[in-house]
Parts: structure tokens; sequence; C-alpha cells
């Protein structure tokens, strides 16, 4: 199937359509992706911004909208672990890991299977691919209408907090992208799981999946994000140092706000601005945790004081990503 290839001659500022979860809004959503434009729309984790992954052109699109480094790779998109095979090569474990988490919130770095089929800006120049199989209805009923492989990292300016709502999507992207599938907010709230399979599994990056359960149905540990500094050609999202960062800056394991902080707390913490979790829930918090730093930082302070966070589970995700908005800029 041939693809529109001119995406890059649109001009960057367009008016951003509003669309709904209606079957002949998602028919509309699909034809702007088969056609070259850029699609925000909701998964289970946060939104992302689609585009079709075997145009340079569409993809190229995505860097410009976000202002993204380009040696950042993309994370792709299908609808079946049958469509993931036809990128992607698959070992016993990538087999096991598909079937137990896939659909979900888990992402799984591969071989490339047939390199001439996705756009190179996607792996950015690599021999290797980031996938993943959404479970959010919406998400599943686009990537089944637009019957394409689908580049989507989050829906936000590079390196600024991650979209959970519609709202977030256009605070950041407004005029900058064709339109916009609202689905209402993420269930999960925090980005895939990557785990990497080019050779013995390693966790990139904590998410929607805990660490401990990925582990369990390997039947092995999973080694961990190499030490030291972040790479300069990351294999995967999420790997910058700096990165989900509002404009505040952010001080962690904090008992409290000083003058000019606000206080993110978690569990029982008197007098704070906004709590992730009032009962210490893991799980609500990773829902609640961008939307926080959202709300806290269009307050205006000039920091964000935030409670400590269990590292265990999803607590694990949830301090990744307040370690990498708190990292210097």
């Amino acid at each position: 199937m041939a693809h529109n290839q001119d995406a890059a001659s649109h001009p960057l500022f367009r008016q951003t359509r509003r669309l709904t979860g209606s079957a002949a809004d998602v028919a509309r959503a699909a034809t702007v992706l088969r056609h070259g434009g850029l699609v925000a729309f909701p998964t289970e984790t946060v939104y992302g911004l689609g585009a079709d992954a075997t145009s340079d052109a569409a993809v190229a699109g995505i860097y410009a909208a976000k202002d993204r480094p380009q040696f950042n790779p993309l994370i792709v998109h299908v609808p079946t672990a049958a469509a993931a095979r036809d990128i992607a090569r698959f070992s016993d474990l990538a087999d096991r890991l598909a079937a137990a988490f896939w659909p979900g919130p888990l992402t799984l770095v591969l071989p490339l299977a047939a390199p001439g089929r996705l756009s190179r800006l996607v792996t950015a120049g690599l021999d290797s691919v980031a996938l993943r199989v959404p479970a959010a209805p919406l998400a599943q009923a686009l990537l089944r209408a637009a019957d394409l492989p689908i580049a989507a990292p989050s829906a936000n300016p590079s390196g600024r907090i991650s979209p959970t709502t519609a709202a977030h999507v256009l605070a950041g992207l407004d005029g900058r992208i064709d339109a916009l599938v609202d689905g209402g907010s993420c269930a999960v709230g925090v980005e895939s799981t990557i785990v990497d399979l080019t050779g013995p599994p390693r966790l990139l990056r904590p998410g929607g999946v805990a660490a401990e359960d990925l582990e369990a149905a390997l039947g092995q540990p999973l080694l961990g994000p190499e030490t030291g500094p972040a790479p300069e050609r990351p294999v995967a999202p999420g790997q910058l140092s700096s990165h989900y960062a509002p404009r505040a800056r952010v001080r962690l394991n904090a008992t409290g706000a000083v003058e000019g902080e606000v206080f993110l707390g978690f569990g029982p913490c008197p007098g704070a601005t906004r709590n992730l979790s009032e009962t210490g829930d893991l799980m609500e918090a990773t829902a609640n945790l961008f939307t926080a730093l959202h709300d806290l930082d269009n307050l205006g302070a000039a920091a964000i004081a935030v409670a400590p966070i269990p590292d265990h589970g999803l607590g694990a995700a949830i301090n990744d990503r307040l370690r990498r908005a708190a990292a210097p800029r």
C-alpha cells in the first residue's frame, strides 16, 4: 500500500482537529495517519503521538512537532503479536513475554526482521526496533483501522511531562499536530515497561508492568539498566537522563515543602498540595503521577517537593520518572 509521503511539506502550525472515540471519528483519524499526518490518541499508559512508521516524512513530522532529538528511537505500535512478528525476530523469551503481557503496557526491543520496512528515523538507524501491542480499546480500534504500524512517542514536547488527558496534549501540541482523539484519562498513567531482548533480557525502563512479574514469566532475573551516564544513542525511548520534566525544579524524598515550593505527597502527608495516593496505593499513584505534575506546574511554583515513594513494584517506575524529572537540564 502506498502512502502519502509529503507530510513534511505541511506547515508545522496547523489546526488540530478534535475527534471523539466514535467509529466515524476513528475512521477519520485513520485516514489522517494513512495520508502522512500526525494523530494524538490514548493508550492505557499515556497519550501517544502517532504517525505512519513506514514513512520518513510522517515520522519526521513527529520529531518536528515534539522538538525531539532524532537519535532517540520511537516505539512502534501494532494491534497484534502477529503484526509484530512481521517487523521483528522473536526469540522464545520474546514469545513468552508477548503471550503473558500483550496487549498491555510492555514494550519489547527486538532485532529487525525486515530492515527496509520501517523508516530509519523510527529506529534511529539501529538494527533493532521497540514494539508494543497496546490494550486500550480506542488504540486498538485506531491501529486496526489504519492498518499500519504506527510510531507513537508520548504526545508532548520532548522532555516535558507526559500527557494522560486530551487537555495535556493540547497544552503542549495544539496547532502542531493534525488531530487529537479524545478518549478520556489513561488508566495506567505511566509509560510502558521496556525490555531489551536483543541480548540477555535487560530492563531499560520501568513502567506499567512490574519487573517482578516479568521475571516470573521469564523464569530468570532481568539485568538492570546499564549504569553510568545516559547513552549517547539510546536503543529505546526514555533513556535520556533529563526527561518527563515540568518547568518547575523537582526535589525528591522531601518531608515537606519549603518557601517557594509546592508539596506532592504520597501516603499520609498533612499539608500536601496534591497527593498521589493518600492510602499509599502504588497503582493509584502511578495513574495520578503525570496529572499531578501538570497541575502543580500550572500553579507557577519555582519547585515541586516530592515525598518518598517506595522503590518496588510500580514504585520503581514512579521513581524512575521522578529522577529524570529532577535531573539537571
